[in-house]
């Protein structure tokens, strides 16, 4: 005997998640996780931080992209709510009927946490590839690393670079602009 089907989850079921938590509808599931770790939101701070300072203000780079931290983005079936996200000024919709953004982001950062790690790494890189979202950065804070993805146009991921602990880095799409990662880490 097979087993019912299940309701694939609505944006309505998120409001129904308690307050201390982030709900996410990935591939028709509602996904409910706890609020990240002092450690994880260190990183995703700093990091947006240093990435909205210089491309979103043009402080000491070169402009011309909006960053949002821990932005709403529904992506077909998907309600995602990454870390850190970025479009380029010209792509951001400045008005939308709802309250969640429907246009793809030129670029995704998710910060990994043990809790988390699985769906970042397999269920939102996928729902990235099949979205078209050109760069994906994942950022441990525990191991202190960097890893950069760059959609190709077979719709596989590259590599683009794999990075740890205090380098200096050039990663894509802010390749203009030098970043340290040794700032990301809390201690």
């Amino acid at each position: 005997m097979s087993e019912p089907a299940k309701n694939p989850a609505t944006y309505q079921d998120l409001f129904t998640i308690p307050d201390h938590t982030t709900g996410e509808i990935l591939a028709g599931e509602l996904v409910v996780t706890p609020r990240p770790s002092r450690r994880h939101v260190f990183t995703s701070s700093v990091l947006g931080s240093e990435v909205l300072q210089r491309f979103h203000f043009g402080r000491g780079g070169p402009g011309g992209w909006i960053i949002l931290l821990e932005p709403e983005i529904q992506l077909g079936q998907h309600t995602l709510v990454p870390d850190v996200a970025g479009w380029r000024k010209e792509r951001f919709p400045t008005s939308e009927d709802d309250s969640w953004i429907s246009v793809v982001p030129d670029w995704i950062c998710e910060i990994l946490s043990p809790n988390t790690i699985r769906m970042d790494r397999i269920t939102k890189m996928s729902i990235y590839r099949d979205q078209a979202v050109p760069y994906v950065w994942l950022v441990d804070p525990l191991n202190k690393t960097l890893e950069v993805f760059g959609l190709q146009s077979s719709g596989a991921w590259l590599t683009l670079g794999l990075y740890a602990e205090n380098q200096t880095v050039r990663a894509e799409p802010f390749q203009d602009v030098e970043i340290t990662l040794g700032s990301f880490w809390m201690d």
